[in-house]
């Protein structure tokens, strides 16, 4: 048995049944959903930075981005609303669509699940300063604590639930009033539980609940925006698609809230006038790993089209379209990639050697950091610029990383082209010979 089929064999015995448990895990899929119905208000937050942000130096004397930025200068808290109210507001849609999502699935009122996982999260995420709310952890700062709070309040509901604990009125009162006093024993036992452990832990530490959080979860979320961590994400996603199994979709359940919070740094950087930090996050992923789908699979569709083998030229033509807009799954099962042992090499080796490029030249500040979201289907030297704030660096960068993707999927492809133009060239000689 080959080296390869050893690999194939262990990642169906052993990875396939975990990764199919984690894709069905009802918790993840939560955070996925909750990311999801975030994602448009993410994207138009994201548009709207570039009127507040322009992208040209302070010191520019060119008379256009003179004017533009003298007047987002001049109109900054009118320019920095609609952002605000949108990615400054990450945590209530997150934690709305989350506990819809967990709602849903255990058949409980979608409407109820929400409202109380908004009221927990700003029981404990909502300190007053000069006797206003602060929204301090509105946005990136508290994923991770909108995600814990919004999963509690819906277990919690469903636990009175089943245990048949609440106010039932006479079937005579409305329904909006009976579920409103339905509703009381959920938000009370909500109440007395979370607002007494904020107290505690600020007693004990000094530190809000999400500020407690982010302090031992900080290696995580410092790890996490690491090239190691570029590198096994790409394994982990890549591996498991070649097995067939829609690897992105656990990548970014995993690395989402992660992803947001490191936005949310490099947006309050951005807002303060500072360099950003954070290197790998959303735009980074999509833009200079994924051009045209998982394993940069553009510059392929680009051989395929002009390839001998009539079954790839085929697949080229019908992948090109979707691959713009990094839908890939034409190449992928048409080619095929998954199960292909010819081309598991450069499908793996172009987005660790693209994300190890794109890595160094973002870290080193050659190229500009990613500080907005951008819907995922965005052509990638487009997206990557979009998501840089326009930067020209980044639209260079990821043209580069399709320029590399081609030159590494070139040998391969050539190989799998030879090998299929024999087979049909057999196949027309054989038909051939029985026609005659």
């Amino acid at each position: 048995m080959s080296i390869l089929s050893k690999l194939e064999s262990s990642i169906e015995k052993w990875v396939a049944p975990l990764a199919g448990t984690l894709g069905q895990n009802r918790y993840l899929t939560a955070v996925k959903d909750g990311g999801l119905a975030a994602l448009p208000f993410l994207i138009v937050g994201s548009f709207l930075l570039v009127f507040v942000f322009p992208p040209f130096p302070k010191d520019t004397t060119l008379s256009f981005a003179r004017a533009w930025l003298d007047f987002s200068s001049n109109n900054f808290d009118t320019l920095f609303l609609p952002f605000r109210v949108s990615m400054g507001l990450t945590t209530f849609f997150m934690g709305v669509g989350i506990a819809s999502s967990l709602a849903r699935h255990y058949k409980l009122d979608q409407i109820t699940s929400s409202l109380l996982a908004l009221f927990g999260f700003l029981l404990i995420a909502t300190p007053f300063v000069d006797g206003n709310m602060s929204t301090r952890f509105f946005s990136g700062e508290g994923i991770f604590t909108v995600i814990a709070v919004s999963i509690f309040t819906t277990e919690l509901y469903r636990f009175l639930i089943e245990k048949n604990i609440t106010i039932k009125l006479p079937e005579q009162v409305p329904e909006g009033v009976a579920r409103s006093f339905e509703l009381l024993i959920p938000v009370i036992a909500v109440m007395l539980i979370l607002y007494p452990l904020s107290l505690l832990i600020q007693n004990l530490t000094g530190m809000m609940i999400p500020e407690a959080i982010m302090k031992v979860l900080a290696p995580l979320v410092s790890a996490s925006d690491s090239l190691a961590a570029v590198v096994l994400v790409v394994v982990i996603c890549n591996v498991l698609w070649f097995c067939g199994i829609h690897g992105s979709l656990l990548v970014t359940s995993l690395m989402g809230p992660f992803w947001l919070a490191n936005l949310g740094g490099n947006q309050d950087a951005l807002a303060s006038g500072v360099e950003p930090t954070a290197v790998f996050l959303q735009g980074f992923w999509d833009h200079y790993l994924l051009i045209g789908g998982v394993g940069s699979t553009l510059p392929l569709c680009l051989l395929l089209i002009r390839s001998r083998a009539a079954h790839l030229r085929s697949v080229g033509k019908m992948s090109i379209i979707p691959g713009l807009f990094n839908i890939n799954e034409p190449i992928m099962f048409g080619a095929p990639i998954v199960m292909n042992p010819v081309m598991f090499i450069p499908f793996l080796a172009v987005p660790i050697f693209n994300g190890i490029l794109a890595y160094f030249m973002v870290d080193a500040g050659l190229v500009a950091k990613v500080v907005a979201v951008t819907p995922w289907t965005t052509p990638g030297p487009i997206g990557a610029a979009w998501a840089a704030n326009w930067a020209l660096s980044a639209f260079v960068l990821s043209a580069v990383c399709m320029v590399t993707a081609y030159t590494i999927y070139y040998p391969f492809f050539k190989a799998y082209e030879k090998t299929l133009a024999l087979d049909e060239e057999k196949a027309s000689a054989e038909l051939e010979a029985q026609n005659t």
